[in-house]
């Protein structure tokens, strides 16, 4: 649950309510028309969450019952931004740096042509290994992952293009975070991520005792897969991603656990300098703006969506070129803008240049078409909520 002190009335932050209440309506309607079983909504101003709304219920500790504000969503891929936050502290503390191969970090990496692999391929998804398996049943298992990066062999050149690494980069992330701190990575995002920011509920590896509050992951309708082919993002995979082992294995690439509240402030620390609500510093803002900027080149094209991929060190930026809204930020964000959407419709960004943030969450899954207009709805009323 958030913090009262960091909860506030949408004036005191200059968010326009009815603005506001449009947010909240667009994420109702799709319960309201059981398009999806349960929503969760939240945008934050100057460090406070100016409104959250939950709608809906889910299937809950093995009974359903109504989603509450205190119900906890599987947040996919938009845990890879929480990830890179603590890689983010890597490059600040001078324990990494972009043009290192990984196999120099990770010697066990440096199989089968990896070896060539830099960290920078990596945190932006050119380095060429998407579909590198790892079994759900071995995830949290660190010899096993060791022995699986062994096995991992190129599907093409690193840097000659872009494909989304849905898990494989960020099991790769992971180790880099142990092998330059001597700590789980989960334990690094704990002690120095969520913790200082206030945000002990954004979880990356979820306790056994807050099983009960999240909301189980299912499908409406009939499973449908990704369009292109996503690798490991099947219908299948997304259930695996919402189940205990995926909870507390932290699934570096999409087992976090969090609500809309928690996301939305997890962004103010980012796009306020690294410094969180609370008052504690977290990231120096010159990491920030490094970790910000577009390092995706011309011909790092989204191979289903046929847009650049505008790829910080591990998020997505906006970008200026009218295609914001295909990368999950809408029509109305500014073009500094950043985040990482989540398989299903999570969205979590921040905008530096109007301080609004926005998360949102659910336990339902749809066709990719209905999804898309819902996360270009939601964030572009969102965008705009400021007076």
């Amino acid at each position: 649950m958030i913090e009262e002190t960091l909860v506030t009335k949408p004036e005191n932050v200059g968010i326009d309510s009815e603005k506001l209440e449009a947010v909240f309506a667009r994420a109702q309607r799709d319960v309201d028309a059981g398009v999806l079983p349960s929503a969760q909504v939240a945008v934050a101003r100057n460090g406070k969450i100016a409104g959250m709304r939950t709608f809906g219920s889910a299937v809950q500790g093995g009974v359903e019952k109504s989603a509450t504000d205190e119900t906890l969503y599987t947040i996919f891929s938009s845990t890879k931004a929480v990830v890179a936050a603590a890689v983010w502290l890597l490059f600040e503390d001078g324990l990494l740096k972009l043009e290192e191969r990984v196999a120099d970090i990770i010697p066990e990496f440096g199989t089968n042509g990896k070896d060539i692999v830099t960290v920078e391929q990596v945190l932006l998804h050119t380095s060429g290994f998407p579909y590198a398996p790892f079994k759900p049943e071995l995830w949290g298992d660190r010899n096993a992952l060791l022995e699986a990066f062994e096995r991992w062999r190129l599907t093409w050149e690193p840097d000659t293009r872009y494909e989304y690494h849905a898990t494989a980069a960020h099991w790769v992330l992971s180790e880099i975070i142990y092998r330059r701190t001597g700590t789980d990575f989960r334990t690094v995002i704990r002690e120095r991520v969520t913790g200082p920011m206030g945000l002990p509920e954004l979880f990356v590896g979820l306790p056994e005792e807050h099983d009960a509050r999240v909301a189980q992951v299912c499908w409406v309708g009939e499973p449908v897969e990704p369009p292109g082919g996503w690798g490991e993002v099947t219908p299948q995979a997304i259930l695996n991603f919402g189940e205990t082992t995926g909870r507390r294995s932290g699934l570096p690439g999409g087992g976090g656990v969090a609500s809309a509240a928690s996301l939305a402030l997890f962004y103010q620390t980012l796009i306020h300098g690294g410094e969180a609500p609370n008052g504690k510093r977290v990231l120096k803002p010159e990491t920030i703006e490094f970790a910000t900027k577009v390092r995706t080149k011309d011909h790092h094209v989204d191979r289903v969506w046929k847009i650049k991929a505008n790829r910080g060190i591990s998020i997505v930026v906006a970008g200026d070129d009218g295609q914001a809204f295909m990368r999950g930020f809408g029509r109305t964000v500014s073009p500094r803008a950043f985040g990482h959407a989540g398989a299903g419709g999570q969205i979590a960004w921040g905008d530096p240049e109007t301080g609004i943030s926005l998360g949102y969450c659910t336990n339902g899954f749809n066709d990719w078409m209905t999804v898309g207009r819902r996360v270009t709805a939601i964030s572009s009323l969102a965008a705009v909520c400021g007076r």
